[in-house]
């Protein structure tokens, strides 16, 4: 008998803002990172309204994490201090390794129409955090889908999709986390049971249509919840109405988390030298 993952909180997305005032949803933010480990934030941005992205996030530091953004719809410009350009459209992804430092821009290259997406920040371990920084581009070609036997969609962005013959790497693969970062549509009557390793911290978001679990209790998780399970056993996901989930997977770091704004070091001191670097122009 399969001992499948249990359900630890199931909580919404709270209205947020950021950059210049960008409108967001933030699902992973604030207090009590340590139980999303090695996740320490995910913003959903999700408009027809160009208010509500226009003014886009001008330029700003990073240090310490990587920041994955995944874009369903619209079009954003990346700039860094690197000299990386890049333009983010529909269906494709922006892997940037912070580490040390990198201060960059994101500003839309549109003026009105849907601008819609995800960014992931993910933790580094304390060995990785003064390392070089690094920035890629992956256009949607570039990103494996696979579809299973019940017409699950699955858009393999990072780690290493299985479920029955099907084997399928992703487009990027990272040391220390292992982060595992699948979009799964799944249509009406529907189920996928994705094999995640043992020990990873698995993270569902629900951010259209619904989706049932066998152990939520009301049976049913609505749009717009962050679903957090147990580091141990299977998974097994259904949608009576069809859905589409972010399942989000990642080995825990395990270290003192301490954040102030872009920077997420281990300690008060790395931050406050942080601010000192950034302050100085030393941070990138």
């Amino acid at each position: 008998m399969k001992t499948l993952r249990k359900i630890l909180s199931v909580q919404p997305g709270q209205p947020a803002s950021d950059g210049a005032g960008v409108k967001l949803n933030r699902v992973i933010g604030g207090g009590g990172l340590e139980r999303f480990d090695p996740f320490l934030m995910l913003d959903e941005f999700a408009t027809e309204n160009p208010d509500d992205y226009i003014a886009g996030f001008p330029p700003h530091p990073h240090r310490g994490f990587e920041t994955i953004t995944y874009m369903i719809e619209g079009r954003m410009r990346h700039e860094d201090h690197m000299g990386n350009v890049g333009l983010l459209e529909s269906g494709s992804v922006q892997w940037m390794t912070a580490a040390r430092g990198v201060i960059h821009s994101e500003m839309p290259e549109q003026q009105d129409g849907a601008m819609r997406g995800f960014q992931l920040w993910l933790n580094l371990p304390g060995k990785s955090k003064l390392d070089d920084p690094d920035y890629r581009d992956i256009p949607a070609s570039e990103i494996p889908q696979v579809t299973t036997a019940q017409g699950v969609k699955v858009v393999v962005i990072a780690g290493h999709f299985s479920e029955g013959d099907i084997e399928q790497a992703g487009a990027v693969q990272r040391p220390d986390t292992e982060p595992q970062y699948f979009d799964l549509q799944l249509p009406a009557g529907s189920q996928v049971q994705p094999v995640l390793p043992n020990g990873h911290r698995v993270l569902l978001y629900v951010y259209e249509g619904s989706l049932q679990l066998p152990d939520v209790s009301a049976d049913t998780v609505p749009t717009g919840r962050l679903v957090r399970l147990s580091e141990h056993g299977d998974l097994q996901l259904s949608s009576r109405n069809g859905a589409r989930v972010l399942l989000i997977a990642g080995k825990p770091i395990g270290e003192p988390i301490v954040q102030y704004g872009p920077f997420v070091m281990n300690s008060r001191e790395e931050i406050e030298q942080a601010l000192r670097d950034f302050r100085d122009g030393v941070l990138a």
